[in-house]
């Protein structure tokens, strides 16, 4: 493999953690590098999995580090992921690709007005719940997006936060937190099952999580220095930024195979 595309898969790793461990939408970076390098899309989707397992675990034992991630909810939370995770990866279903990408895009822009103008409810939690014990219904939400993470898993990081925010009252902080976590638990069983299928590069995978790692840990840190704000404006130029390739005003792939040539 050339040093050039060892940088890359490094820098495009480095994104790919930061992203994901302040908002979530990260996969759109290393996924379009994996296939431009000449990965087909279920290769890539499985050795991302590499990645994604590597830099949660760096992003949860910072965040815990930094006593930040309550550890007995996330635990509770990531059961019914897991259980979910597992149909979802082996799901297989003909589904209109655009609609569906549009159907994210839309969902994230809901994110996104609600984030701005009610801040109060999505940035800093719902204290009045953090203490309750979790709502059944809450298992049933984290199940069906343990599905979806197990099956797409890009953009997964906006439904946990919407999620845990919401249901289980958080700040955007230990929100994160829980997150990583949850992902973290859910993961090895997702990429064991794109393992058994054979779709799974490890070396692509292992120097990609080279810099997955760095981008999660230096985001880590950032989130719990900066607080609830910081995490605020990165989630909301993350989602404008995925939102605009959902609905095609650009195509992050064809610019960033024009930047590679």
């Amino acid at each position: 493999m050339p040093w050039s595309e060892i940088i890359i898969l490094i820098v495009a790793g480095f994104f790919l953690g930061f992203i994901n461990t302040l908002a979530g939408g990260g996969s759109i970076v290393s996924l379009s590098v994996l296939m431009m390098l000449g990965l087909p899309a279920p290769l890539a989707n499985g050795t991302n999995r590499i990645t994604i397992a590597i830099q949660t675990l760096t992003s949860a034992a910072s965040f815990k580090q930094q006593k930040v991630l309550p550890l007995r909810k996330a635990l509770y939370l990531s059961i019914p992921a897991v259980f979910g995770s597992l149909i979802g990866s082996w799901i297989a279903v003909d589904i209109n690709e655009d609609v569906f990408e549009k159907a994210i895009g839309v969902i994230m822009l809901f994110m996104l007005v609600f984030i701005l103008y009610k801040p109060q409810k999505f940035i800093y939690g719902r204290a009045e719940i953090v203490e309750k014990p979790l709502n059944w219904k809450i298992y049933i939400v984290f199940f069906f997006i343990g599905i979806y993470g197990g099956f797409i898993h890009m953009g997964i990081g906006y439904f946990l936060l919407m999620g845990i925010v919401l249901g289980a009252g958080f700040d955007l902080v230990k929100a994160n937190a829980i997150k990583v976590l949850i992902i973290l638990i859910y993961t090895p069983f997702t990429l064991a099952i794109f393992l058994w299928n054979g779709l799974v590069d490890w070396k692509y995978g292992l120097i990609l999580s080279i810099g997955g790692v760095v981008g999660a840990f230096i985001a880590s840190r950032m989130a719990v220095k900066r607080g609830v704000v910081f995490v605020k404006w990165v989630i909301v130029a993350v989602i404008l930024f995925t939102a605009g390739d959902m609905f095609g005003l650009y195509d992050f792939r064809q610019i960033f195979n024009v930047f590679l040539n």
